[in-house]
């Protein structure tokens, strides 16, 4: 089956073709993902949360996020990969995100990488498409300024401010947008107005694609049910009655049994 690339992204638009993606940080997740005909594949940094146990995304290293992205390339045949600029690794100037984003790239094999912002990384988006690397922008709820604004309930609501920040990140050169958690009215503007697909989390369903972590998906997360998650599996229920059955055989005797031993 033939790599989706990152000029397919903007085929899609045109041809008003939705696209999906999910995160994964893993090579079975990945090749699972991959199989299953998913469109893009983001090895984001919500890793620090539902991999690491933090409580941001904000610990998260550029070694790590290299660390994930070579075991999702290495298990992907057709999604594009894209892997997220960590906290840090793109703010301090244009020069630090091209070498960092050129270390992805290179180390990793990945198709492109994600950062926050809009009118505030326009230059740094400009920088590095011009190095030859694909950028995908990130507006809206932005993770990684959580110290920043707070709780959730601080997202930026602005109407001409979001839009504002999705056209600095397409003129500088953006293939794409994620558009985190603001109203669908906003998002289905800013999805008719702007010429590159955006994609969707918690943003309605105008968006020319959507994009939601594998782990809050299919139910391994415990405790994080926001209005725009939709439970595909319940796999933490699943996981935990399958191991507590294998725990009480094996205190049992009955595991493993005569057909599970070598003679």
């Amino acid at each position: 089956m033939k790599p989706i690339t990152v000029p397919d992204f903007l085929l899609a638009k045109q041809s008003q073709k939705k696209i999906s993606m999910l995160t994964a940080y893993d090579y079975t997740w990945a090749e699972i993902v991959d199989a299953a005909s998913i469109d893009a594949i983001l090895v984001g940094d919500t890793l620090g949360m539902v991999v690491q146990g933090h409580g941001t995304t904000l610990p998260v290293t550029l070694d790590e996020m290299i660390y994930h992205g070579k075991m999702v390339v290495r298990a992907t045949k057709r999604a594009l990969v894209i892997v997220d600029l960590p906290f840090l690794s793109y703010q301090v100037s244009p020069q630090q995100a091209i070498e960092n984003a050129g270390r992805i790239l290179k180390e990793t094999g990945a198709s492109a990488v994600k950062l926050e912002g809009g009118v505030s990384q326009a230059n740094t988006i400009a920088a590095l498409t011009a190095a030859d690397i694909p950028v995908m922008a990130h507006v809206g709820f932005k993770p990684q300024s959580v110290r920043a604004v707070g709780t959730m309930g601080k997202i930026q609501r602005d109407e001409e401010l979001l839009l504002e920040d999705a056209l600095a990140a397409q003129q500088s050169g953006a293939f794409a947008i994620v558009l985190e958690m603001i109203s669908r009215s906003i998002a289905a503007r800013i999805t008719e107005t702007l010429s590159i697909p955006t994609i969707g989390i918690g943003s309605g369903p105008q968006c020319d694609g959507q994009v939601l972590v594998i782990n809050d998906m299919l139910g391994l997360t415990d405790g994080f049910s926001p209005k725009f998650l939709k439970h595909y599996a319940q796999i933490r229920k699943t996981a935990t009655e399958a191991i507590e059955a294998y725990g009480a055989e094996v205190k049992s005797g009955i595991y493993p049994g005569d057909e599970h031993s070598h003679r």
